[in-house]
């Protein structure tokens, strides 16, 4: 009895285990569908990933507000964040040409 006993309770965490991993991804897509990429943010070698020409990804952006780096923030927020190379003076959702 104490095999099967064993087996029951293996099982039961084993159950447990996957439950609580299948909440764990939605609860976490659950937050990435609330962040938005922002470029013209990200100080040099803070941007999050994808930084254009001459970087490979998160870390990698040459100066601080690259127009090309993005760094994720909460949705609706990136508008309202400074960036001294954007044309409007604030962050982006795309990519853009840095003023002179």
């Amino acid at each position: 009895m104490t095999t099967r006993s064993l087996s029951a309770a293996t099982l039961v965490l084993a159950l447990g285990s996957a439950l609580s991993l299948s909440t764990l991804s939605t609860v976490a897509g659950a937050d990435e569908a609330k962040m938005e990429k922002c470029f013209g943010v990200a100080l040099k070698g803070k941007n999050d990933c994808a930084a254009g020409a001459g970087t490979t990804c998160a870390g990698t952006s040459k100066t601080d507000y690259q127009a090309n780096a993005w760094s994720l923030v909460p949705e609706g927020t990136c508008v309202k964040m400074e960036s001294k190379t954007s044309p409007t003076g604030f962050g982006q959702l795309e990519a853009f040409k840095a003023k002179s």
